[in-house]
């Protein structure tokens, strides 16, 4: 039987033309026959060169955006919205509203993607929180001199750690400031156009365990899926992520005790439809929820997640769609199986040629593929200032430490060969003289 277009369910998706995981959404929808609409911050004068018809929007322009979106689809109906990324999923959030579809609310978006607001609203709620202030970027010195040590310095919107870092001394502060504050105000952050970019959250370093957790969130009422253990320490000063790896070596109390603080930690945001990916840290007898984003784990890191379905193995990207269609997704479980990702730490700061290793590296043990995402000439730039990951390394099977050791024999085999850069001189800066 044919299935005629107005049968055909239409989701929104939402998405910077740089997310890894576009693509595969795309994928996954013309293979279940889901109708996917692209909205994307693309440039709105090209000529639709991926010939997705596309709705271009800002993502600094939220009004624009959304008049956009509905004017699209004011020909045919929505019936769910994915957002991909933080960002998006604020723009995600106005056009669910806008459309009248299902998705986590506005203002609890909103106060998900700001740190500040996010540490007042659990405050608020009596979710557990670490000591916590804001301050400008121009902050005077006598207002830091009662900051107790160690403390974190992070900006209230940017994500994957970028601009975290940790101080352990008043001179270690400062210098963090000035270097936060030099990020925050330089080109790749401006363009953004973010409102909070002249603000600074000052907040007491937990140490301990850090965890990430992955649900969903339906009708207001949260489903764990998994918690991944992240076995390198982040102990700073900068938290580049690196191994996440499933089934965590927790207790069952542990687990327990972790789900119902990020349950509580959802329920004073105000997420309500939707995935969710909290991070967390086991510190002085409590759980310490840093953050729940309001959407799914990022970047090609959902690849470790495969499902079992009526129909067989299922991937976390059609999860996500069948969700967002408000269809029950109770039928897909995880896969039982031990399984980890690495993302590639950065080597160095410079400019990436090759790697090579690679048949090495995929010949590994329980190694099930590594994707290089770095293209040849891309500017390699270490946190605290970078963002981007030379690529991924996924292994799957055994046990838990039997994925992580494949993870880090693989990355051992692989060797990164950068041209380090020849800092610019003041004068030539001043002219503008490219090397």
């Amino acid at each position: 039987m044919v299935q005629s277009q107005t049968d055909i369910a239409r989701v929104l998706l939402v998405a910077e033309t740089t997310g890894y995981q576009t693509r595969m959404f795309g994928d996954v929808a013309e293979r279940c026959g889901i109708s996917l609409i692209f909205a994307t911050d693309r440039c709105h004068q090209l000529d639709d060169p991926w010939r997705d018809a596309a709705v271009p929007i800002r993502f600094h322009n939220e009004e624009e955006s959304v008049r956009a979106i509905v004017e699209k689809m004011s020909h045919g109906r929505i019936d769910g919205v994915v957002a991909v990324g933080d960002r998006p999923a604020v723009l995600g959030a106005l056009a669910a509203q806008a459309l009248g579809v299902c998705f986590h609310p506005v203002d609890a978006v909103r106060a998900a993607t700001n740190k500040l607001d996010t540490r007042r609203r659990f405050r608020a709620a009596g979710v557990p929180v670490p000591w916590f202030k804001s301050v400008p970027l121009d902050v005077d010195r006598k207002h830091l001199e009662a900051v107790p040590f160690p403390c974190v310095v992070k900006p209230l919107s940017l994500s994957a750690s970028r601009g975290v870092i940790r101080a352990d001394s008043p001179s270690e502060l400062e210098a963090a400031i000035v270097r936060l504050s030099d990020l925050l105000r330089s080109t790749s952050v401006l363009s953004r156009r973010e409102k909070t970019s002249d603000t600074i959250l000052l907040e007491e370093y937990i140490s301990g365990r850090e965890l990430a957790i992955e649900g969903f969130v339906t009708n207001g009422q949260f489903r764990l899926l998994t918690i991944f253990d992240k076995p390198d320490p982040l102990e700073g000063p900068f938290f580049e992520e690196s191994i996440y790896v499933t089934p965590t070596s927790l207790t069952e109390f542990e687990q327990r005790r972790v789900e119902r603080q990020v349950d509580a930690a959802i329920r004073s945001l105000g997420l309500t439809h939707g995935p969710v990916h909290a991070e967390c840290r086991l510190g002085s007898g409590s759980v310490f929820v840093l953050e729940v984003a309001p959407r799914s784990i990022g970047g090609l890191c959902s690849r470790v997640l495969r499902f079992k379905g009526p129909g067989g193995d299922v991937v976390f990207e059609e999860v996500i769609l069948r969700h967002a269609l408000s269809e029950p997704i109770d039928q897909y479980r995880l896969a039982s199986e031990a399984a980890a990702v690495m993302m590639m730490p950065v080597p160095e700061a410079g400019v990436f040629k090759k790697v090579s290793g690679l048949e090495t590296a995929r010949g590994m043990p329980f190694v099930e593929d590594i994707i290089v995402t770095a293209k040849r000439d891309q500017r390699f730039v270490p946190w605290p200032e970078g963002s981007s990951y030379p690529g991924f390394i996924f292994s799957r099977g055994g046990t838990a430490a039997d994925v992580v050791t494949s993870l880090r024999n693989a990355h051992a085999a692989l060797q990164f060969d950068v041209d380090r850069e020849i800092p610019l001189s003041a004068s030539r800066k001043r002219n503008n003289i490219c090397l």
